[in-house]
């Protein structure tokens, strides 16, 4: 009987406790009804109990009905969904492709077939089928997001799931051309700035002068029509420019020959014009890109001027051209011009503090002295911030004939008494350098960063104060010395003026960065020297302060005895890793590199006594070192620059300057072939 009741299949509904309980109860409530019914009238009875037959022959058929087109339509369903995920794995415009642990590939959809044309791809390797599909996937196995890349003509969005070896490819072509077509549109605008017209101009007569500004303005016409750009000339050295952004990328393809072109052809009527160029891009504000495109052309002023800095909203700025050295001024307005707006900012200060960089050189000291001078002679307290623990040895013969005049030892202070005596009437002047992260005490700036003078010769980095009061930056200049020296005929001659000591300081520090009168001098280098012969500047004085002791000079010669070729005309030089280097002597042995025989360009590279490993570089014009130096994150001049690298070794340094060098060389190349 067990046996019996186990073959019998119960209906799929009954099989559910819900109802089969429910189903129980009803019919225990009908059968009392119809015993009750039979008490009363048993006819009554008997009518009950059929009706009530009959309704359960009706629900057990209507329910198994239900069940049976349930499941039918679940099947169906199942049946369907399943078919579609098929389909879908099959047809969707999503690449989908399976591959083992050895990028073999096991399998991929039709629509990912496409882009292989038909060529056979299953079973074989994938690095042999496509190198470039390999290094893709290869690339993003780790990322855990869809990455935007280009897979020949087309870009993708690309999942890959390393660990079940599955990797997904959606094809965005069409919108990344959408996307890189409203990119295009964007306005981008640019300040062009005749760098030197005022001092070409003023010695020729007015038909040369219509002469250079008619060839000036076709040649921007010109190159304003082979790109599609709006050039509009407001005044007779300045040019704005409007483009789209897809225009200023095609004039960046061809890296702003414009520049050359001026400059060569101006050169050949004797009177060489050149440019400088500041643009702004990517960014809705037209107010805003005004204000950026004019930072930007301030910056490629500051930095000698002849080239193009561009920049991007959130991007950083970017440098092209600035292949020459910076053009002598010959007029001296500007430095009227400064010393006049100094003078107004001292009577709106109490205290003035001047400082140079970390590691001041003669230079930095001997300017900062001249500003000293500057503000006694205004009538202004002032006092020179040096840290006495970073002094060169001629900085410290200085500094031992500053002992011995109390007047001036007395304003010669620690960054620590700047920091406690400064006011927020106070005023700072950084001199010899425009880089916050290089000065003497970066607690003093940041107190005092509202309310800052720069005075400084060399070529603007990137990296400057936000909102300082005054700026002289003139990459022409040999010195920070000759530019102060030029402000003393502007000052109230009520006062002494420079003493004996003093101008010594200022002269060496033209000394020192002239390598003797040797390197980037002009006319008004020799004039600066002159008026601080004639302030007492002492000859002797300065070849004592300047001489090497004898340690430093058996430094030199061992990094110099480390010599190697690099290239045709290039040397360089090594330090010891276990071994520490002053700055100075590095940079002196850079600077006698360049006097032997056939080398251009010496690059040095030693350990710092601050754990850094630094590179001081040199040239003789030919090679802009100031670029390579950019690269690795310092700056400096055409012909004279330098970095330091934290947390690495002189190996991996020497390494990374090595490609550096390679590349700055190519790209030089390049452009010589496109020249031509």
């Amino acid at each position: 009987m067990r046996n019996l009741l186990k073959k019998i299949e119960l209906p799929a509904f009954i099989e559910d406790t819900r109802i089969r309980y429910a189903s129980a109860a009803m019919v225990g409530l009908a059968l009392i009804g119809v015993i009750i019914g039979a008490f009363i009238k048993p006819w009554l009875a008997l009518g009950m109990l059929i009706v009530l037959v009959a309704l359960l022959v009706a629900s057990f058929y209507t329910l198994e009905r239900i069940t049976q087109n349930t499941n039918k339509y679940i099947t169906n369903l199942s049946y369907r969904i399943k078919r579609g995920e098929q389909e879908a794995l099959i047809r969707m415009p999503v690449g989908i492709m399976m591959y083992d642990k050895k990028l073999n590939v096991e399998w991929l959809n039709p629509f990912l077939s496409n882009y292989f044309g038909d060529e056979k791809v299953i079973g074989r390797n994938l690095t042999d089928v496509d190198s470039e599909l390999a290094d893709i996937v290869t690339n993003n196995e780790d990322t855990g997001e869809a990455q935007r890349v280009r897979w020949g003509e087309h870009q993708f969005e690309v999942t890959v799931q390393s660990d079940i070896g599955v990797v997904y490819l959606m094809d965005i072509t069409p919108y990344a051309k959408i996307e890189e077509e409203a990119q295009n549109d964007k306005i981008a605008i640019g300040q062009i700035f005749l760098d030197n017209y005022d001092e070409v101009t003023e010695s020729l007569d007015d038909q040369l002068v219509s002469n250079l500004n008619s060839y000036v303005t076709t040649a921007m016409n010109n190159w304003a029509t082979k790109f599609g750009l709006f050039v509009k000339r407001v005044d007779d050295d300045h040019f704005l420019m409007i483009a789209y952004a897809g225009s200023l990328k095609n004039v960046i393809k061809d890296k702003f020959k414009i520049l050359d072109q001026i400059r060569e052809e101006t050169s050949k009527q004797n009177a060489p014009l050149t440019l400088s160029i500041g643009i702004a891009y990517d960014d809705d504000d037209l107010a805003r890109l005004s204000m950026t495109s004019q930072s930007n052309l301030d910056l490629a002023l500051g930095r000698g001027g002849d080239q193009v800095v561009v920049k991007s909203k959130d991007g950083e700025a970017k440098f092209y051209g600035g292949k020459t050295n910076p053009m002598e001024k010959r007029t001296r307005v500007r430095a009227r011009m400064i010393s006049q707006a100094l003078q107004e900012l001292f009577k709106q200060t109490d205290k003035v503090y001047v400082m140079g960089h970390a590691h001041p050189d003669m230079d930095s000291v001997g300017a900062a002295l001249g500003v000293r001078r500057i503000a006694q002679m205004n009538g202004k307290e002032c006092y020179v911030v040096l840290n006495p623990d970073n002094l060169h040895s001629d900085v410290e013969r200085l500094m031992e004939r500053v002992a011995s005049d109390p007047e001036l030892a007395n304003q010669i202070i620690t960054p620590e008494a700047a920091q406690v005596g400064a006011t927020d009437k106070s005023m700072l002047v950084m001199v010899d350098h425009s880089k916050p992260s290089m000065t003497t005490s970066q607690p003093l700036y940041q107190r005092l960063a509202n309310r800052t003078v720069i005075l400084d010769h060399h070529r603007r980095g990137e990296e400057f104060p936000d909102n300082p009061m005054l700026v002289y930056i003139e990459p022409y200049a040999s010195s920070t010395c000759e530019l102060i020296a030029e402000m003393f005929e502007y000052q109230p001659q009520n006062s002494s003026s420079l003493n004996k000591l003093e101008a010594s300081a200022m002269l060496a520090g033209i000394t020192v960065d002239t390598k003797n009168f040797s390197l980037r001098t002009g006319t008004r280098t020799f004039d600066a020297a002159s008026y601080l012969r004639s302030m007492g500047a002492d000859a002797m004085l300065i070849s004592t302060m300047l001489k090497e002791n004898v340690d430093n000079y058996i430094q030199k010669n061992h990094l110099i005895d480390s010599v190697e070729m690099i290239g045709d005309n290039m040397a360089l030089c090594t330090g010891e890793e276990t071994h520490t280097y002053d700055p100075v002597i590095a940079a002196q042995a850079a600077d006698t590199l360049l006097s032997l025989s056939g080398i251009d360009a010496s690059f040095v590279i030693s350990k710092r006594p601050d754990g850094k490993i630094g590179i001081s570089a040199r040239s003789l014009g030919d090679i802009n070192v100031q670029i390579i130096m950019e690269r690795l994150g310092g700056g400096g001049h055409l012909s004279n620059a330098a970095t330091q690298v934290s947390d690495s070794t002189i190996a991996d340094v020497k390494g990374e300057l090595l490609n550096v060098i390679n590349k700055v060389m190519a790209q030089n190349d390049d452009d010589s072939n496109d020249d031509n």
